[in-house]
């Protein structure tokens, strides 16, 4: 349990709040390139709880600035996209890609009003399908070196959902290994369907045992977590028959992305985005270490479970996320469908908006959740305390040298499991044709 006054200060996040200043000082996905790739690629964005409107303008630069005009308030979404900025139709104010007024047309003729009205504008960058913001003070950092972001676009598929609930409980269920082996139980071994679902349908590394079953047969892992420079990597053992171990190895990317193993060729990155306290976006890159990625099929597939032009999952809370009391009985553990994505969805979703975490029992598999709020808090005092350098990729090491990280799944003896799944990881990264020879390390 925690207090009523730390759960609001660990989950708020508009302008002034304690987490929400954290969460200013990095990058946050804004919007998917897809959402521009119109005729007029104008569109609003919800980012920890301010509204703004993304564009691309004539030159194809991006600006992210106010959704409403400083004169009247109007919404500038609608704006006419003109000489590289918008240009609000109410009364034709014009505002470039920094936000800054340029024209007033209906003022008198000589007046330079317009020089002292500025909206809010904001750095973007464009990684690999998602289109990043940073909303913080100061000059923006670079991105880290991750793999989603150093590989060619052709082998990045990038994708986002919207969930109806507060940020950190979304982030919280990616860093519990534990639930895999109730929430994602497939009652059955087999499933021909290659969805979203198959990482956790798919045969254990190196084995014919179906990683179905193993979750369902091995449901106490040990869990261990070590402080890294990018946030944290979480590893969770499941001790098995003839001395052997499955390992499965994720991250917690600060502050609020994870990155986890979908199969022995992919890894998924995923962040959790506030679009104000009790709503989120995720916003996942699907990275691929061997082929390019079917993007129109995996597109697709999503397609199915979302509807555009807000990426709400069509499975939600009004139709019971599509809950079947026989399936419950016969294939899956929540009777909710193979696609894992709705069980996390249903499961975040139904503590509330924002969770009541002072009726939460914490226990000993929850040590990653346990360890990240803690960091989070130390967070929230190092910028009280202007100590940027404390925060986690603020550090002393670079942030070119962050790469990774590594994620998977191995099985290996109990006795060297340590080695050996860093080694599952290293033979990946070996035959990666766009890996760098230097960027092999798992940091």
């Amino acid at each position: 349990m925690i207090s009523q006054e730390l759960n609001d200060q660990l989950t708020r996040v508009g302008p002034g709040t304690p987490a929400g200043e954290v969460l200013r000082r990095y990058w946050q996905p804004a919007a998917l390139s897809d959402e521009l790739a119109t005729e007029r690629p104008v569109v609003p964005v919800s980012l920890l709880g301010e509204k703004l409107v993304l564009f691309r303008d004539e030159q194809g630069e991006l600006g992210l600035i106010g959704r409403h005009c400083p004169h009247r308030g109007a919404d500038l979404c609608f704006g006419r996209r003109e000489d590289n900025g918008l240009r609000c139709p109410f009364h034709g104010w014009h505002f470039d890609r920094n936000g800054q007024c340029v024209e007033q047309p209906g003022e008198p003729e000589g007046s330079e009003m317009y020089k002292k009205v500025h909206t809010a504008s904001y750095p973007v960058i464009e990684r690999n399908g998602i289109v990043f913001a940073y909303l913080g003070p100061g000059d923006a950092p670079d991105l880290p070196a991750l793999d989603c972001f150093e590989a060619p676009t052709t082998h990045v598929f990038a994708f986002k959902g919207l969930w109806e609930c507060n940020w950190l409980q979304a982030m919280e269920v990616g860093i519990d290994p534990a639930h895999a082996s109730f929430l994602h139980r497939f009652l059955e071994d087999e499933d021909p369907a290659d969805s979203y679902g198959k990482q956790f349908r798919d045969s254990a590394d190196g084995t014919d045992m179906p990683m179905t079953r193993l979750l369902r047969e091995y449901p106490r892992p040990d869990i261990s977590v070590e402080d890294t420079p990018y946030g944290m990597r979480i590893t969770a053992l499941r001790h098995m028959a003839n001395d052997h171990t499955h390992v499965r190895v994720t991250n917690q990317i600060f502050p609020g992305a994870i990155c986890i193993p979908m199969s022995r060729e992919m890894t998924i990155t995923q962040w959790h985005v506030p679009v104000d306290d009790e709503t989120c976006y995720w916003y996942s890159m699907f990275t691929s270490f061997g082929a390019p990625v079917d993007k129109d099929t995996m597109r697709a597939q999503r397609l199915k479970e979302h509807r555009l032009p807000d990426y709400a999952p069509l499975k939600n809370k009004s139709n019971q996320y599509g809950y079947d009391p026989i399936e419950q009985g016969r294939e899956t553990y929540t009777g909710m469908g193979m696609d894992i994505n709705v069980h996390d969805q249903w499961a975040v979703e139904s503590m509330g908006r924002i969770q009541d975490r002072t009726q939460e029992h914490l226990g000993k598999t929850d040590v990653a959740i346990i360890r990240n709020r803690r960091r989070l808090r130390a967070a929230i005092k190092s910028i009280q305390d202007g100590d940027i350098a404390a925060l986690p990729l603020y550090g002393d090491v670079p942030l070119s040298e962050i790469r990774g990280p590594l994620s998977n799944d191995a099985i290996a003896p109990t006795a060297n499991w340590h080695a050996a799944s860093e080694q599952a990881d290293a033979a990946r990264r070996a035959v990666c044709a766009w890996l760098a020879p230097e960027a092999e390390a798992g940091e």
